[in-house]
């Protein structure tokens, strides 16, 4: 073989600075892999969805007062809709490569000619995905059964968007960081739903004492569901350029984590 032709040379990439087509085939399998079970990851949240509001609404009745000048369960709506884009992101990118870790088939992924920037985005697309298809499906519902319409639709979409980012982001870290299903669900109950559920999901925090209030600031999914809920009602309980510069800040140093994890090999090779 001559000395110039690179082209069939082992370990040179034949692909230009990105390999579109690898790059491609991983987001398309990751889409692929959660739509082929729709019912459990698209119809399942808006179920879930829908009870809660449900459970709310009887529970509290009608006498419950309005907050920042919004009925109770129009509040609470933006809330949920963030609060399971966010449990959806996490949840599509820590399972499936602790899936692939346990079953032994990881080594599929980390074979192809595929740099860790890449496999990167292709993991972190598929959580965007399935948090955009589980915030339209929500959506939907909450705009025929309490007719609130999104007030500032690119707001919201930017703030799902941040959502499946920063979400899909952190799942790889529990993902690549978890050897067995037991190590990953205790991460999910114990971090990912606490955290998602003391953000606002439901209250505002101005009815918090200051100290939760301000561990309350200090938690990135706070600032992603209020920047959602401002897109839908016109009220936050911060600002929602504040919120998208934490948000935006924490997504980065988060994917800067899963890039050295992939880019070491760490807790993915011997």
């Amino acid at each position: 073989m001559a000395t110039g032709d690179t082209g069939r040379q082992m370990g040179v990439r034949r692909f230009g600075r990105v390999n579109w087509l690898g790059l491609y085939t991983l987001a398309w399998r990751e889409v692929a892999r959660f739509m082929n079970v729709w019912a459990q990851t698209i119809m399942a949240p808006l179920i879930t969805a829908g009870l809660f509001l449900m459970i709310f609404t009887i529970a509290i009745g009608p006498t419950r007062g309005e907050v920042m000048g919004v009925a109770f369960t129009t509040f609470i709506a933006p809330g949920i809709l963030t609060m399971t884009v966010i449990q959806n992101a996490f949840a599509n990118t820590s399972s499936s490569i602790a899936s692939a870790k346990v079953q032994g088939n990881i080594v599929d992924t980390l074979m192809p000619p595929l740099s860790a920037g890449e496999l990167m985005v292709g993991y972190v697309a598929g959580a965007v995905a399935r948090g955009l298809l589980v915030a339209v499906v929500i959506g939907i519902g909450v705009a025929v059964f309490l007719g609130v319409v999104p007030q500032a639709p690119l707001v919201v979409l930017g703030f799902v968007v941040l959502s499946g980012v920063f979400m899909g982001a952190l799942g790889l870290i529990a993902g690549i960081y978890a050897n067995k299903f037991d190590q990953l669900a205790a991460v999910t109950n114990f971090l990912v739903t606490p955290l998602a559920f003391l953000s606002g999901t439901f209250y505002s925090i101005d009815a918090l004492p200051q100290l939760m209030q301000d561990l309350s600031h200090a938690n990135p999914m706070f600032y992603l569901i209020d920047g959602v809920r401002w897109g839908m009602l016109g009220v936050s309980d911060s600002s929602p350029l504040l919120g998208a510069a934490v948000a935006g800040g924490a997504s980065v140093v988060a994917l800067w984590i899963v890039w050295e994890m992939l880019r070491r090999g760490t807790r993915l090779k011997a």
